[in-house]
């Protein structure tokens, strides 16, 4: 979608700061952390959000769900805790109409955050 940031952020368009990519998953350290680790963790095929993910979809997501894990360890935040959430339409807080999971870890997390 030409004019989603985080399409133009997965085409190298925009620059981040990635920690994980590959051809189906682009994962990279959010500007406005709310935790010590903040990780935005983004599919390269456009999907508005988790409500418009469908079942050809689901191995992408899983994929997702276990790079999750695996960044958490990377970082540090596994033994610890670590949440994952995915904000899905206006009401929830999704501030970027594209699929997003973030990754929070580094401290107690006590509220919800994401």
């Amino acid at each position: 979608m030409s004019d989603c940031l985080f399409c133009k952020i997965a085409a190298g368009e925009i620059p981040s700061t990635k920690v994980y990519e590959d051809e189906e998953i682009l994962a990279f350290r959010d500007i406005a952390p709310k935790a010590p680790v903040h990780i935005l963790l983004i599919p390269k095929k456009h999907l508005a959000s988790l409500a418009e993910a469908g079942p050809e979809d689901a191995a992408l997501l899983g994929k997702m769900q276990l790079l999750a894990r695996q960044l958490a360890e990377q970082e540090g935040v596994a033994e610890s805790g670590f949440r994952v959430v995915a904000n899905s339409g206006p009401n929830s807080g999704q501030e970027v109409a594209h699929l997003h999971y973030h990754l929070l870890g580094g401290e107690p997390l006590g509220d919800i955050r994401g």
